[in-house]
């Protein structure tokens, strides 16, 4: 396995031995994984790899063998939010989505107005609060929900596949919104399998083939070193021309 290239920032989650096994299938091979406040980390590979099981093991979503630590920002313990491929609506109003979310995370009422105003502003839906959410176009339930996401302040955001079932415009907007709230500092964790959106998103690329991380690499010498076999034949798979 190639060595990662250590990136500044603080430790904001730790996993030291860390495996996902379902049944009699180990999903994920124990790994050893430090993210750092402010990266941008993809997990690519293909298919069945264990991308979207190092995510949520990550998250905290699947219990594994071997030790997560999530380590305290200013003397709390960070904010997570995730976004997945396909967005989770109810058949409910545009806003009332976005209240559902601002109650679970116990935000105080008071804060709703601003925070759903200032939400639907950034990611371009004002004025569609009365919408039904189910109503909306693909690009526009994504957009509704990194805004469900970004409301809730998240330090740490989780991405599967954010943009693979959109059009071009709409991966275009949303990709847009993510590198923005990238620039405010939120650290990103994303699985995908588009590399150029790889590439213009992400700082360090993690590559994983049948549930073994094989490669750890910052993103620019990962399109430009020398792979092990498996992920150079990935990669050109993806990029004939790479």
């Amino acid at each position: 396995m190639t060595a990662p290239t250590p990136l500044p920032g603080p430790p904001v989650i730790e996993l030291r031995a860390a495996g996902v096994r379902f049944g009699e299938v180990q999903a994920l091979q124990p790994l050893d994984l430090t993210l750092r406040r402010g990266e941008r980390l993809a997990l690519i590979g293909a298919n069945g790899c264990g991308k979207t099981t190092l995510l949520r093991l990550l998250h905290g979503l699947l219990p594994g063998s071997g030790e997560r630590r999530v380590h305290p920002i200013d003397g709390r313990a960070p904010v997570q939010a995730m976004l997945f491929q396909r967005p989770f609506l109810l058949q409910l109003s545009v806003a009332l989505n976005l209240k559902l979310a601002l109650w679970l995370a116990r935000v105080p009422r008071r804060e709703w107005p601003q925070r759903l105003a200032e939400a639907l502003q950034r990611v371009g839906l004002q004025g569609l609060e009365g919408r039904p959410a189910r109503a909306l176009s693909g690009g526009q339930q994504q957009r509704l929900a990194l805004a469900r996401a970004w409301m809730l302040r998240p330090d740490i955001l989780f991405l599967d596949e954010p943009t693979a079932s959109l059009d071009p415009g709409s991966k275009r907007e949303v990709e847009a919104l993510i590198a923005a709230f990238a620039a405010d500092g939120v650290t990103l964790v994303m699985s995908s399998h588009n590399l150029g959106q790889v590439k213009r998103l992400a700082t360090r690329v993690i590559y994983l083939e049948a549930g073994r991380q094989v490669v750890d690499l910052p993103v620019d010498r990962f399109f430009h070193a020398e792979l092990p076999t498996e992920a150079a034949q990935f990669l050109r798979g993806e990029l004939p021309w790479h």
